[in-house]
Order: C-alpha cells, then structure tokens, then sequence
C-alpha cells in the first residue's frame, strides 16, 4: 500500500491540477475521461476525480449532506455489526486522538458516518465541511476522500490535503482503511483517520490497519463465544414434545444475528452459526414463510402457502427432509420442528427489518435496506402476497413522507419503472432547476408514449 512520505509535494501537485482541471471544465474539475495528464499527481487519485465527476460530485460544495435525521442514524447504528467493535476502536484510536489534534471516524459499507470524536477543536472546525455523524462522505457525494476512496478501492488508502475532490476539503488529510466482516469478507463499513499532515504520517496507515485487524480478531472471538453459549443454553432447554421454542437465537442488536436475505435474490442467502449459504429456490420459499410465522404452520398450511393451486404435503415433507439435512450440517439446533412446522430460533428476514423500519417511520432505513422485490421468480402463493406487502407499504410511505431523493432511489428499482405516480411526486419536490428534472420528465413522456401505443 502506498504511503505518503512527502505530503506536501503531492499536495502541490493536487492544486496544480485543479488548476489545469479548472481551465478546462470550470463547473467540475475532472469531469469524464478528458482529465490530462499532471506530473506528480497520483493515478489513483486521476482515477477518483473521474469516477467523481461522472458521479456529478460537486467540487465547490462546501459541506457533505446529511443521510440520516438524529434519531435514524441512532436507530441505525444500534443494529449496525460494527457497533460491536467500537469498544476497540475508542481504546486503540479514539482515545489516543484527544491529545494527538487528529479526528477518529467510523462509517457504514457505503460511506455514510456512523460515529466521529477525537480532539474537541477539530471536531468543530470538521462541523463546517459537515464531517459529522450522519453525513455522507462517499465519492458519489463529496469526491474523492480516504472513507469514499478507501471503499471504491476495497483498500487502504492517505489523501492529502489538495487531493481531495472537494475545495473545501484541501486543508484537511485522512487516512482510512476498509472493514470487512472476519466471517463472511462482506463490506461493512470503513475506519478513517482525519487531521493535518499528521494524519498521513507513514506510520498512521499502519495504524489504522492493526487497529482494523484487532477489531475483526475480538469481533470473531466474540461471535465464537456467543455461539458457544447458545449451544450450551440448547442443551439446557431443548425443544419440548410440544415443539415449544425453548432454543432461542441471536436476538435483536446481538453481536451475532442469523439472518436470511430474500430482498432482490431469487434464492436467499442464509446466514447461521458464523456461515453464509445459498439455498435452492424451494429452500428459499419455505424458510421465508416460516421466517415470517413464528408461531409455525401446519403442513397444509405451509403447502397452500407454497404451492400454487392444491398443494402436496408428500411433496413438502420430502423438501423439508433435504431441508432440515442441510440445517443440521449449520448447526443443529436450527433444524424446524414439525405439527407445526416452526423455526426453533429466531431468523431476522431482510423483510422483517423493512417492515420494522416502517411500523416506526423509518423509511429512508427501510429504503437503504430494500434491495429489491421479495424472491421475485417466486410463484409460491405466500410468497407472492409478502412480496407485495412489502412493496406497496414501503412505496406509500415513500410517496407520504418521502424526499425527492428517496422517491428517485424507489424510483430506479426494477419494480417502480413504469412508476407513474412516483416519478410525479418526485417532479413536484424537486426545484425547478435541478438536472434530475430532465431525466424524469423524459422517462414519464415514454411511460405516456408507451400509454398511448
């Protein structure tokens, strides 16, 4: 990874070019494929200014926007995994910056920040370029900047003052470094570093990466000693001959949750005990209905849910014999009971938390975790009727409380793209001299020519 021996060079090489860049594209500096070549000005750094500006990131913005109201980014940080690490990352790194006039910041997979403290002078200063909780600092939004940059790249990464996209910016430095989760190797968020020149000394990328390491080290402790209790507690209390759930799971905000994604995939991916697993598109269908049923459902029950028409329960019993073989080799004490068929551990759907963020007026959460319809090949009845719920309720609150954005980000789902009454909605909240406006306009005169066909 490539440290930053000498800021101060690359920084005169960062406003030479914003100079150049300026002359030739004076709105946007770095716009498109047409950025020259600059001598001591980084590739990388070429790279993020054009991915910048082909995100229409706006260099003379002078602060990030905000994607969350207080009590969103509150909710959403308890139920974020990296919650779990934040106690290693204030021992090791936040701690150490009250004295050392540098920022400490946490954010989420897609560059938005969850927490920032360190010395209390420079967290005010930071206010004024918005480089507080809940602001998005991804390239799509301000430019280039370690968090964003560090996330597009899926490495380590120091920007140095005029390198960073945002004018704005340029008297700052930052060093971020990308969290994956120890288990999975999913994208959770990133760990940066802000301040001076300090803040990209050599040894502070080495920093910031022991720092990550550690806390990925106590997160799969942690996850391994959860697990561990929780075979202990199923062996103390195992299912009774009623089938009573005796046996519980991760609960809500636990270190280790077992989850089920059934948002924009046609087979779930289901994740138990530290493992992730796809499943059959049946597999998928039956785990969503009984995820959604605690209380269990009989085998006529889960059949008519399941099979278009009259369903066979010779046909279901045989799925859930390779079913419940499959969740045996996961951990046994997921394996559903029968009369009734019920989970004996709590499985967090995708939809479940969708539909959770609605009941509590969420709905930009709700959008951020809604990748998508429910299982979309699926036909199972049951199926069919979650999927729609989950849509129409989440498209209502959109179209009730929405902003402009959060209907053009309903809007860009497959679902929504004959969306009349979205794309209307969005055109009265956006002012009149945005260019989204072109874009929205044009695609309601093709849904009105396609009418007219």
């Amino acid at each position: 990874m490539t440290n930053l021996l000498h800021p101060e060079p690359l920084q005169r090489a960062a406003l030479a070019g914003h100079e150049r860049l300026a002359d030739l594209a004076p709105q946007h500096p770095g716009r498109g494929d047409a950025t020259p070549e600059i001598p001591g000005l980084r590739k990388l750094i070429r790279e993020s200014w054009q991915r910048s500006a082909r995100f229409k990131a706006n260099p003379d913005n002078v602060a990030a926007r905000l994607a969350f109201d207080w009590d969103e980014l509150d909710d959403y940080r308890r139920q974020h995994p990296l919650a779990a690490i934040m106690p290693v990352i204030n021992k090791l790194l936040v701690q150490p910056s009250h004295d050392s006039g540098l920022l400490v910041a946490v954010g989420d997979e897609v560059g938005r920040l969850l927490w920032v403290d360190g010395d209390p002078t420079l967290q005010r200063r930071a206010e004024g370029m918005m480089f507080v909780p809940g602001a998005d600092w991804s390239e799509a939004s301000v430019g280039t900047s370690a968090p964003g940059t560090a996330l597009a790249l899926g490495r380590g990464i120091q920007i140095a003052g005029a390198e960073h996209y945002q004018r704005a910016v340029h008297p700052w430095s930052c060093t971020a470094v990308p969290f994956h989760d120890p288990d999975s190797g999913a994208l959770l968020g990133v760990v940066d570093i802000t301040g001076t020149d300090t803040a990209v000394a050599p040894h502070t990328l080495s920093l910031v990466e022991a720092t990550v390491a550690a806390a990925q080290a106590q997160l799969r402790v942690e996850r391994l000693q959860h697990a561990a209790e929780l075979a202990r507690k199923a062996v103390r209390r195992r299912p009774t001959a009623s089938g009573s759930r005796q046996a519980p799971g991760a609960k809500e905000g636990s270190l280790y949750r077992n989850s089920l994604q059934l948002l924009g995939r046609d087979q779930a991916l289901l994740s138990l005990a530290g493992r992730t697993v796809s499943l059959s598109a049946r597999h998928s269908e039956i785990l969503a209905l009984l995820s959604t049923h605690p209380e269990g459902l009989s085998a006529e029950e889960l059949g008519s849910l399941l099979y278009p028409g009259e369903g066979s329960t010779i046909t279901l019993r045989a799925e859930m014999v390779r079913l419940r073989k499959i969740l045996h080799e996961l951990s046994p004490e997921a394996v559903p009971g029968s009369r009734p068929y019920r989970l004996p551990l709590d499985l967090v759907p995708d939809t479940g938390q969708v539909l959770s963020c609605l009941q509590r007026g969420a709905h930009r959460i709700a959008l951020e975790i809604y990748r998508g319809e429910v299982l979309p090949r699926s036909e199972a009845p049951g199926i069919v009727d979650l999927r729609n719920r989950v849509s129409s309720l989440l498209r209502e609150a959109v179209l009730t409380d929405g902003s402009a954005e959060s209907l053009l980000k309903f809007a860009a789902l497959p679902e929504a793209r004959d969306d009349v009454g979205i794309r209307r909605a969005a055109l009265r909240l956006l002012p009149p001299r945005s260019p989204k406006r072109a874009a929205v306009v044009a695609d309601l005169e093709r849904l009105e020519a396609e009418l007219r066909a």
